[in-house]
């Protein structure tokens, strides 16, 4: 439903600029611009959607293997002993901690059709814990705020965009926006953990003591190498740590006697339908961005953020990638069109469009997660769920823009 209203806002938007722009500024080409800009827009959404195809068939195929292989239940195995004090409440053994595991595993990887469906069962498993069903309880408020943290390892999507937007390294970005969703994670994950006194011990602190003592390792590296070396450290280190991944899938499927190349075809199978079935969806968003963009309603929001931002002294260079961290908590499709515009317009290797697929990776689409999962249950009362994600969201906001003035 949000998605609807701020694609309507597009058009009437450009519209009454464009009205303004004929009647006040004498701009009678002002229209010609915007219905040209509708069809390049829809052509150039029909093509990055086919070429994006093989990349992601390629993802999809590696991680189909991962799957068949049991990463995923491998990594739920290993995080049982953060997971069963982040939820309390849950019994022990109950299946809710299992299906919570498999979610959390399954974002982690990008296993995206993965995910979705089991991170409903884990909301149907604990709605049957939940005492008053039409509030959320404790253990669903964690949950809904880890989801919309975003935490992942590996950003399939994100670099596949990259790739087709014609990155000379779609995987440069892989560190900082590891960096950016490991904050917006803690922050939201320690939020909630205030909320309700969840006693932080010392295997909790060692786990979040672990993943901020990483980070600033990470940044404290990133002061010895010199600009021009950092982004090539920095792919080589995403581009090594991302074919021992595939490696291990593979591996991991051997071990298990899985089929490899008849698991890479399935899931490639499935990359080559979430490819084609994105089309009308990228089209339409593309179509309502061009117009925003060219109506000059884009340059006036992105000039006034800068303007506010200069006047307190800070960098102004990210200001042009901010339409892509505003529009995520609402939409991720939405989210989405903008990085791609984002990268259209200014590249995908300046520092704007890197800036774009950092905020686009960094975080997830909190209020589509709220609606979907607590919808899925009928839960009314969200208590603090949304404030929680959304401190989430600031958090890695704030930190994909440090990191990227850091790496790039």
């Amino acid at each position: 439903m949000a998605l609807n209203y701020i694609w309507i806002a597009f058009f009437v938007i450009a519209f009454v600029i464009g009205i303004c722009k004929v009647l006040f500024t004498g701009d009678i080409g002002i229209f010609t611009q915007m219905m040209n800009a509708t069809f390049d827009s829809a052509k150039n959404g029909f093509e990055f959607s086919l070429a994006l195809t093989g990349v992601l068939s390629l993802w999809m195929g590696f991680m189909k293997i991962g799957e068949r292989g049991g990463v995923v239940s491998t990594l739920a195995r290993w995080s049982s002993p953060v997971f069963s004090r982040l939820f309390p409440e849950i019994p022990k053994g109950h299946p809710a901690m299992g299906s919570i595991f498999m979610n959390f595993a399954a974002n982690m990887l990008n296993l995206d059709n993965a995910a979705t469906p089991v991170g409903l069962k884990a909301m149907q498993e604990l709605q049957d814990l939940n005492k008053d069903k039409n509030t959320a309880s404790n253990p669903m408020i964690m949950f809904l705020v880890l989801n919309a943290s975003g935490l992942t390892i590996i950003p399939i999507m994100v670099m596949s965009y990259r790739a087709q937007a014609g990155a000379k390294n779609p995987a440069d970005v892989f560190i900082p926006l590891m960096i950016a969703t490991t904050i917006a994670t803690l922050a939201g994950v320690l939020f909630v953990c205030f909320k309700q006194k969840i006693k932080l011990d010392k295997v909790l602190l060692g786990f979040f003591g672990f993943l901020l003592v990483f980070i600033a390792l990470v940044v404290c590296w990133t002061q010895t190498v010199s600009k021009d070396k950092l982004s090539d450290y920095t792919s080589l280190i995403a581009n090594c740590i991302l074919f021992t991944v595939i490696m291990s899938f593979i591996l991991a499927g051997v071990r298990k006697k899985v089929n490899v190349y008849d698991a890479f075809i399935e899931g490639a199978k499935d990359g080559f339908k979430t490819a084609v079935m994105i089309i009308p969806y990228l089209i339409a968003i593309l179509v309502g961005i061009a117009l925003f963009r060219t109506s000059g309603a884009m340059e006036f929001l992105t000039s006034g953020l800068s303007h506010c931002v200069a006047a307190c002294g800070l960098p102004t260079a990210w200001t042009d990638a901010f339409p892509t961290a505003l529009m995520k908590p609402l939409s991720g499709s939405g989210a989405r069109g903008l990085m791609i515009d984002t990268m259209q317009t200014f590249g995908a290797d300046s520092f704007t469009g890197r800036m774009a697929c950092v905020f686009q990776g960094s975080t997830d689409t909190t209020f589509y997660l709220v609606a979907v999962y607590y919808g899925a249950v009928n839960v009314k009362n969200t208590r603090y769920t949304i404030p929680g994600a959304l401190l989430a969201d600031l958090s890695g906001l704030i930190t994909a823009i440090f990191v990227c003035y850091l790496f790039f």
